[in-house]
């Protein structure tokens, strides 16, 4: 007997499906337009920082002298550190962070001891701009509305290294 060899039965050829894509892009666009032109873009958030105004060159201007008592001097130094100190003789530097258990309790604190209380803030050249940053958002929180930025001082610097804060 042979073996008759019969050549598979063919399947039927399926038909390729064809799919429009343009309605699909179409919608895409749509919503996408409909969400951008409904969507409120968040504005940016700056500090309004109150500068007085510039005297005329023929105004004399009188400043009013500040209790030294009334003082807390902020110094924002290298290496996220923040040294502070009250009065301007025979001080005692102190140093804090910049967190809300740091300078902001400072700020709490000195704000319901001093009356009429006044910070000068003092940059080192060393500093990093986020901790200005943060140094006036803090400011912010509390509520602090006297304080004056100030260029720091030889002074400050050496008394840093006197208390042993810094080094040279």
């Amino acid at each position: 007997m042979s073996e008759e060899f019969t050549p598979r039965a063919r399947r039927p050829l399926h038909k390729e499906v064809s799919i429009d894509m343009n309605p699909m892009v179409d919608l895409a666009f749509l919503l996408l337009t409909f969400f951008m032109l409904t969507t409120t873009f968040s504005k940016p958030q700056a500090m309004e920082l109150v500068m007085p105004a510039k005297p005329k060159a023929d105004e004399v201007v009188e400043e009013k002298p500040i209790k030294a008592s009334r003082v807390v001097t902020l110094l924002i130094g290298p290496d996220d550190r923040l040294f502070w100190y009250r009065g301007v003789e025979d001080v005692q530097v102190n140093e804090t962070g910049y967190g809300k258990d740091g300078l902001r309790d400072l700020l709490f604190r000195l704000d319901g001891e001093i009356e009429d209380l006044v910070l000068l803030i003092k940059p080192m050249r060393e500093c990093v701009y986020e901790n200005m940053v943060d140094m006036l958002d803090e400011l912010q929180i509390t509520g602090m509305q006297r304080y004056a930025m100030v260029p720091e001082e030889p002074a400050d610097r050496e008394l840093l290294v006197q208390q042993g804060l810094l080094q040279e």
